[in-house]
């Protein structure tokens, strides 16, 4: 059996901005930061990271930043559920095919592996209609390091269905650089995918075991996931 963790933005969906104007209005509200965001490139960090990376640039220190962080999400979230919509957060193309394919099938196991906090993460799959072929995952809520994502997401796929994942049956995808290093020191199986932010030249340049333009190519995907 294979376990196949998914990263969101950029991977599954584009959400027009949504989870961006929510975070940058917490941010005001919580820090007092009105900084320009778009400066900063967020693909494939993990909220905190996120967070720690601007408020840092902004002169705040890590205990001053800790101490407002609960607020932070709260108020994230719940821009989120205002921002979040189905006609702005849009499926990216071939997703709906790959993920209903896999799913019919009964040797992949079908998880999240996202910077996202998990609530944040709900929010946005459930506008895309996406969050029924995602029973767990592992989010920026579990750990800041996405590099200790894909013990956690192992641990909670093998309490679900009782089997223990070897490190080659773990497939990891996703469409930025730390999709594909988070998986190297557990030896996952990493497909890139470059229908996000980060150029396909710079997503080859991080040696995957597979490379796709996207994920229209369903055949050649599948056929990476079942063999790896």
């Amino acid at each position: 059996m294979k376990l196949v963790l998914f990263d969101i933005d950029g991977t599954l969906i584009s959400d027009g901005g949504a989870a961006r104007s929510a975070y940058h209005a917490a941010l005001r509200d919580v820090y007092g930061y009105d900084g320009d965001l778009s400066r900063y490139d967020f693909s494939g960090r993990t909220d905190p990271q996120i967070t720690e990376m601007v408020l840092t640039d902004a002169g705040l220190t890590r205990a001053e930043i800790a101490t407002r962080i609960d607020d932070l999400w709260t108020l994230y979230l719940e821009g989120l559920r205002h921002t979040a919509k189905p006609d702005l957060v849009r499926v990216l193309p071939g997703i709906p095919e790959l993920l209903a394919t896999l799913a019919a099938r009964t040797d992949i196991m079908l998880g999240l592996l996202t910077g996202n906090i998990e609530q944040g993460a709900r929010l946005k799959l459930d506008a895309a209609g996406l969050n029924h072929y995602f029973p767990f995952g592992a989010f920026g809520s579990d750990s800041g390091k996405r590099e200790e994502l894909p013990p956690v997401a192992i641990e909670r796929a093998s309490r679900l269905n009782g089997h223990r994942f070897p490190k080659r049956d773990v497939v990891i995808i996703g469409d930025s650089i730390y999709d594909v290093r988070c998986g190297v020191p557990h030896e996952a199986t990493t497909i890139a995918i470059a229908s996000g932010k980060t150029a396909a030249t710079t997503l080859r340049a991080e040696n995957p075991d597979f490379f796709f333009d996207d994920a229209r190519a369903l055949d050649a995907i599948v056929q990476a996931i079942t063999n790896a």
